[in-house]
């Protein structure tokens, strides 16, 4: 059974951790690979740990930005395994499949996965609708990334033996597929210039005003349609705006989108 989510490796030092992530991947049934500005890849050492799964490095992306890994996608989790001094939707490894089962069919998924020493920095935060935790034994808790991926892609492969039918009747049921990353980040934009062009945001001392006007949004679940609508009202409400671009907050509601 193939599982149709990305796995997304995020700044790894040590190209062993590629190889061995794609191997958890392949026997789990997943091949959907993109490497963020891996620190050696290809690699020797890569090849070596994949032991048979050189087909998922083969096909694997490598790209610059995280944003560039995931903008195709609507749901984002974030793998982590500290506490967070901004609170941040969070769940257990066996929960956050089920949310991800729920969605596949509507829109591309991607698990993300900090570096080695450092994991997911704010900024990376801020791309995740959830974060997801591996509850492991609390007096001694650390997983390297290959293992976290080998626990994440076993409960994806367990989470929904009937994948075919569940895809089925997701597509029945879609109305306007969610809002990706790239739409996301787009208006996050968008809203943050006019933030700080009206005083309302510093940009000089943002403290953590943006990601928390971010996890409001994530919480809200966008789809295409509401990001449109949401842009057409703060370019509505910014000074100066023709008629043409006004008209574009009653245009989104009547926009058809591919499924």
């Amino acid at each position: 059974m193939h599982v149709p989510v990305r796995i997304v490796l995020v700044e790894t030092s040590h190209p062993g951790n590629i190889g061995a992530s794609a191997r958890a991947m392949k026997t789990m049934g997943l091949d959907d690979l993109v490497l963020v500005a891996p620190k050696e890849f290809p690699s020797v050492d890569a090849t070596a740990r994949a032991s048979g799964a050189d087909d998922v490095l083969a096909k694997s992306k490598v790209v610059g930005s995280l944003i560039e890994a995931i903008a195709d996608c609507g749901f984002v989790v974030g793998s982590s395994a500290r506490l967070r001094s901004l609170s941040w939707p969070m769940a257990d490894s066996r929960s956050v499949v089920e949310e991800i089962w729920s969605r596949i069919g509507q829109t591309k998924v991607a698990i993300v996965f900090g570096p080695e020493h450092s994991g997911l920095s704010n900024e990376d935060l801020s791309y995740c609708q959830r974060l997801v935790h591996v509850p492991a034994n609390p007096d001694y808790s650390s997983l390297n990334i290959a293992m976290a991926v080998q626990v994440l892609c076993y409960e994806l492969r367990m989470g929904h033996p009937d994948l075919e039918k569940k895809l089925n009747k997701q597509k029945a049921n879609q109305e306007s597929p969610p809002a990706n990353a790239e739409e996301l980040q787009g208006f996050y934009l968008h809203l943050e210039q006019l933030l700080q062009e009206s005083g309302f945001l510093d940009p000089n001392h943002p403290r953590q005003l943006k990601l928390r006007l971010r996890r409001i949004f994530h919480r809200a679940e966008l789809d295409k349609k509401e990001v449109n609508i949401l842009r057409g009202m703060l370019t509505a409400l910014t000074s100066g705006t023709s008629q043409n671009d006004k008209n574009k907050l009653s245009e989104a509601d009547s926009v058809e989108y591919e499924s």
